[in-house]
């Protein structure tokens, strides 16, 4: 274990937890109706982060996107999980990434496009535009869920139950308006990804 201030950042500054006015700005550059692409747009994020774990490992991943009756989307991946690590006191951090901004996409970077051909803006563009959004991350030592309410955590990182393998879940509810599901194009546009979209499952599955 080791202070996370010598963590090293790839994605996100271990340093803080939240960052308010990140989220803010986010709100109000993107909330206007179609700017941010829809949840269609929020989803693709997702799914590229997916597939950057993918392509980290060498190995096809698998993602299933499933849309709800009552507007929820859960996309859930079969990846390593959220990079999460106990520090000096032994408490469980999981990297900030629906709370702080991505370093890879911040004002002055370089821009990166998705299949949309809007910008890849980083996941926490998904938790600022959605009025609640659950992540999950199951690893090998252990597994973690939190609740956040447009990027704002409602609550600490609590631990549960592992009941599958590793990976990442996210199940968001959005406002924002726009395009809504993934086009065939866009299951099949990730190079590291199969992508199963399921719409309005039925009752237990």
């Amino acid at each position: 274990m080791s202070h996370r201030s010598s963590w090293e950042t790839t994605t996100h500054n271990w340093d803080a937890d939240l960052d308010i006015e990140h989220l803010a700005e986010v709100r109000a550059r993107l909330e206007k109706p179609y700017l941010a692409g829809g949840s269609r747009h929020l989803i693709l994020e997702i799914l590229a982060y997916a597939n950057d774990e993918a392509k980290s490992q060498g190995r096809k991943g698998f993602t299933t996107v499933t849309h709800l009756p009552n507007g929820w989307v859960t996309v859930a991946d079969d990846g390593r999980g959220t990079d999460t690590r106990r520090d000096t006191d032994g408490i469980a951090i999981r990297k900030p990434v629906m709370a702080t901004p991505d370093v890879r996409f911040t004002p002055g970077s370089p821009q990166h496009f998705l299949c949309d051909g809007l910008p890849r803006r980083g996941m926490s563009t998904v938790a600022a535009l959605s009025s609640v959004l659950v992540h999950e991350n199951y690893r090998e030592n252990g597994s973690w869920s939190q609740t956040y309410r447009f990027g704002i955590p409602d609550r600490a990182l609590a631990s549960v139950a592992g009941s599958r393998g590793s990976g990442t879940v996210v199940t968001f509810r959005t406002d924002i308006i726009g395009p809504a599901p993934l086009t065939e194009a866009d299951a099949k546009a990730f190079g590291w990804l199969d992508v199963q979209q399921i719409r309005n499952p039925e009752p237990g599955l």
